[in-house]
């Protein structure tokens, strides 16, 4: 085994600061190891596309690597996704082509100093959940080969748990950037629709697919997904970021999980979730039973009704060659052309309403909290009932982009017999953000082995980057939690962060007028550090908040004690000639609990 493999983004990142010229030799010695015969892969890279890459790679300034943040990171991509002068096959050879330009995900990664390894295999027309449904071979599930990888992004999901690549790239229409992590524990990010271009993916459901990352850290997923993200003006679906979802759920989150959940018999997928649950009510997470109908029945929709006829459309002339694609896939697809426009209507009012009911119900809580999949199964199994199963395994997973909604699936206890169990987040639309941070701490929490190379959980705290839709504010008085104006940050979805001291030059004062009394901060060369609390509250919601805040005070810049600057309230100087000085308390809180005192 190569000494590189099961290396996180993190170990490559490390390698590229510490000799960036040495990382070409070591990715050239990686790239051998790998085995072309492995029918997780479609397309190996060649000699030549490696070294093609590499020298565009190098040829780039490297005295400063902070604009390629992805340097000589190797990644694979799921071969229903467009690599420039590489073969697209979506698993099916019939429909083979060579593609002219990169997927906008790929092109947005390459920029950041990605290099593609491969291609993965994928379930056909990325139209299963199983990771067998290839004329490439089924690709088996990487902790017991009798096993279902998953699919349909099976093949980057099994190169991702080896190791063999940082980070990988897969789609989800219906839980296929989520069940190949559930069964091979590894992260799966499914990022709301539309965050990440589908431009140069070969569809399945246009209106559903989204790009997925697979990676071993939740902290390496969402690194990866913010730097594929983006507004593509050429990709109809793509949508601008709104910027007014939390950066994070609270300390201790409040999660639905529904009240009443079917494992198909599984005893042993059943005790893992147990296991899980213990695991996250220990940490402080509150869980309520929620009805789950509303869900179910709109999961059954994708395949069950007119849905299936986007996949129809998305194939084309191809479903007039049977014989050049995968039975089941083909059995699967060909129902679509039993539909009229009508009940295609139809089904969208009943998406549509269902879909209202499911946010009335996440409105109440976090997140909802779900088990990957219900249960595995073996290739043998699903060679005898290749629907009837697969369709169980998207039973948590086929609502959600119907839903409009961004998941994340997690590593969970393992099942008694050794095999992967994951859970799964689910949000609402553009809390990607909030759902990676609380993944952070839930890998930390279990600090389960990464994949399967064996290697552990890096020793330093998983954390995400800095958010460009958030700006993190210092407040010192009334605003503080539980204080009067506090509302005035929650209800615009602010999020507590910490509390911290500003720097050692700053003077409070008690602004006494008016019904409530508020601080004036003022920053001088005699002073002393003052007790704030830092808030991230969404940027689209920031100006809201600063409209509301009454003369004297305002937003200015602070300086923390530990260097750090951020956004804060400041006061006129003029009217602070007739406030109180209450530097001596260090902060507001103390100054009010001295009045209560006398």
């Amino acid at each position: 085994m190569s000494a590189t493999f099961g290396y996180t983004l993190q170990d490559w990142q490390q390698h590229a600061k510490q000799d960036p010229l040495h990382l070409k030799s070591l990715l050239i010695a990686h790239f051998h190891a790998l085995n072309p015969q492995d029918n997780a892969w479609i397309h190996l890279c060649t000699a030549e596309q490696l070294h093609a890459q590499l020298d565009a790679l190098f040829s780039q300034d490297l005295t400063s690597l902070d604009a390629l943040p992805l340097f000589g990171v190797p990644f694979a991509v799921k071969d229903n996704i467009d690599v420039a002068g590489w073969p697209t096959t979506a698993a099916c050879p019939a429909a083979r082509y060579i593609a002219e330009q990169d997927a906008h995900v790929v092109a947005q990664l390459k920029a950041a100093g990605a290099i593609v390894m491969g291609k993965t295999n994928l379930d056909q027309f990325a139209t299963g959940l199983v990771g067998c449904r290839s004329p490439f071979g089924a690709v088996s599930n990487t902790f017991n080969p009798d096993y279902s990888s998953g699919g349909s992004s099976s093949g980057s999901a099994s190169v991702l748990a080896r190791g063999y690549v940082a980070f990988s790239l897969g789609t989800d229409t219906a839980g296929s950037g989520r069940v190949p992590a559930g069964f091979n524990n590894i992260v799966g990010l499914k990022p709301t629709k539309g965050w990440i271009s589908a431009r140069g993916i070969v569809p399945a459901c246009r209106l559903n697919d989204t790009p997925s990352v697979f990676a071993l850290t939740v902290a390496d997923a969402y690194l990866v997904a913010s730097l594929a993200a983006g507004y593509d003006e050429k990709e109809p679906y793509s949508r601008q970021h709104p910027a007014t979802a939390p950066a994070q759920f609270p300390t201790r989150p409040h999660f639905a999980v529904p009240e009443t959940l079917t494992f198909c018999g599984d005893k042993q997928a059943e005790a893992a979730w147990q296991q899980a649950l213990t695991a996250l009510e220990n940490s402080g997470v509150t869980l309520t039973p929620i009805d789950f109908a509303p869900f179910q029945q709109l999961a059954e929709q994708l395949y069950a009704g007119p849905w299936v006829a986007e996949r129809t459309a998305a194939v084309g002339a191809m479903l007039d060659r049977p014989e050049q694609m995968d039975p089941t896939v083909y059995q699967v697809i060909r129902q679509g052309v039993n539909f009229s426009a009508v009940q295609a209507y139809q089904a969208e009012y009943l998406r549509a309403d269902l879909t209202r009911q499911i946010q009335r119900t996440l409105a109440d809580v976090d997140a909802l909290l779900v088990p990957t999949t219900p249960t595995i199964h073996t290739l043998a199994a699903l060679e005898h009932a290749p629907i009837a199963l697969n369709s169980q395994l998207g039973l948590y997973t086929n609502f959600t982009n119907l839903a409009d909604l961004s998941a994340l699936a997690l590593p969970a206890p393992f099942r008694a017999d050794g095999l992967p169990a994951g859970i799964t987040l689910l949000a609402p639309a553009w809390h990607d953000r909030a759902l990676a941070e609380f993944g952070c701490r839930w890998q930390s929490l279990l600090h389960l082995p990464l994949g399967t190379s064996g290697r552990d959980l890096p020793s330093t705290p998983l954390s995400l980057p800095a958010s460009p839709a958030h700006v993190r504010v210092a407040v010192v008085g009334a605003h503080l939690t539980g204080m009067p104006l506090n509302f005035q940050l929650t209800s615009r979805n602010a999020v507590f962060i910490e509390e911290t001291q500003t720097a050692a030059h700053y003077r409070l004062f008690a602004l006494l007028d008016g019904p409530i009394k508020k601080p004036g901060l003022l920053k001088a060369e005699q002073g002393q550090a003052i007790t704030v609390e830092l808030w991230d509250i969404p940027l689209a919601r920031f100006g809201e908040f600063v409209a509301e805040i009454p003369a004297p005070l305002g937003i200015g810049s602070l300086t923390l004690l530990d260097g750090r600057t951020v956004k804060g309230f400041i006061c006129e100087p003029a009217v602070l000639n007739t406030a109180l000085e209450i530097t001596a308390f260090g902060g507001w809180r103390n100054w009010l609990t001295a009045q209560e005192e006398r």
